[in-house]
């Protein structure tokens, strides 16, 4: 393994090598595992920042019941309720929930993760990441292995006359693929991630969160299940197909269809910004109808009619103009550009080991 690490990072493109060559293609089954590890690898560095954020902005505001942040795992945006009551008269599970309200006078960042690491222990940097790993996890394998299958489907397809994709550029076959692979996911992961929101909110067992999602369709009807479907589709398709469009037109400017870890870190960096600066506004819609959300799940407001996101675009733009919708643009790219530069290179990493393995096993038959 650690001659492929070597490899993979110090590799010159000196030799040509077709990575999406049939014979040797990487497999769905691998494409799952190179998926898990850069989700995992992720996860594991990008929570630590989010959750120092976090942590740094709750000093300075009371954190009451029912309100909601956004808590970011490098994957995925969850919205976390702020549950009622005291820590002290919750159960152990509960209390674990609510590291944000943990005590802790920080003067900055470093000073945070200082004070952390001393005081509660390295663990707790990454607090609060496993109840959302498991939707994250499954989401992302779901998100890259079907962008990896179609765009390998398009690709096959662009040498034959007479297809759709014949002769095609590739970064629209990309853009295609990322587009569709993220509807796909994040439509299958929607209801799930309502369901998650409602438990953490209200604290519901299982049999409980069965009662409360047959009146919710009862109520609503099945459509009632995919109520916060649509600005995840209109932030999160734009970004894919942009980011993969952006990334894969930047892989093909090398003689090699495999490039360096550091050179897959750059173009999933610059890839990510670019598609956070263009999908802000969306980026920003979204938010606010996730914290609206999730603070009428946790009062007990969930029948009331939630605001569209037509309504939220015209409230932002009376109450802020124009720049309404760009506000907050710093972070964003702060956040997105490590975590895709990390997902995307981990990703590649995944893929090189395997394509060569498969390469390697099929000459020794």
């Amino acid at each position: 393994m650690r001659e492929h690490i070597f490899a993979y990072v110090t590799m010159a493109n000196t030799t040509l090598f077709d990575a999406d060559d049939q014979r040797y293609r990487i497999t769905p089954s691998q494409q799952m595992l190179c998926s898990c590890l850069g989700a995992l690898t992720t996860s594991t560095l990008v929570t630590p920042l989010d959750v120092v954020k976090i942590r740094l902005q709750a000093q300075h505001r009371t954190v009451t019941p029912n309100r909601c942040f956004i808590y970011c795992n490098g994957l995925m945006d969850h919205c976390i309720v702020c549950v009622n009551g005291q820590s002290k008269a919750l159960n152990s599970s509960i209390s674990r929930e609510q590291w944000y309200r943990r005590p802790g006078q920080f003067t900055g960042t470093l000073d945070a993760f200082v004070k952390i690491i001393k005081t509660e222990g390295v663990f707790s940097l990454w607090s609060g990441l496993s109840p959302t790993l498991v939707l994250a996890l499954p989401a992302t394998v779901v998100y890259f292995t079907a962008y990896e299958q179609l765009r390998c489907l398009m690709k096959d397809r662009q040498e034959v006359e007479k297809s759709l994709f014949y002769h095609k550029p590739v970064w629209l076959t990309s853009l295609l693929a990322g587009a569709i692979a993220r509807t796909w996911a994040v439509t299958v992961v929607s209801p799930l991630e309502l369901i998650r929101t409602k438990m953490q909110s209200q604290r519901l067992s299982y049999r409980e969160i069965g009662v409360a999602v047959r009146d919710l369709v009862k109520n609503r009807g099945l459509q009632g299940l995919w109520q916060g479907l649509p600005p995840s589709l209109m932030r999160d398709v734009p970004f894919s197909a942009l980011y993969w469009a952006t990334y894969e037109t930047y892989k093909k400017s090398f003689t090699s269809s495999e490039i360096t870890m550091f050179q897959s870190f750059i173009g999933g960096a610059l890839s990510g910004m670019l598609a956070a600066v263009v999908t802000l506004p969306f980026d920003v819609v979204k938010t606010l109808r996730q914290l609206e959300f999730g603070e009428s799940l946790g009062s007990n407001e969930s029948s009331r009619k939630a605001s569209t996101t037509k309504q939220l675009f015209q409230r932002i733009y009376r109450q802020q103009g124009i720049g309404g919708l760009f506000v907050g643009l710093v972070p964003r790219i702060a956040k997105i550009a490590p975590a895709c530069a990390i997902m995307i290179s981990s990703y590649e990493y995944g893929k090189y080991y395997f394509t060569r393995r498969n390469k390697q096993m099929l000459e020794e038959t």
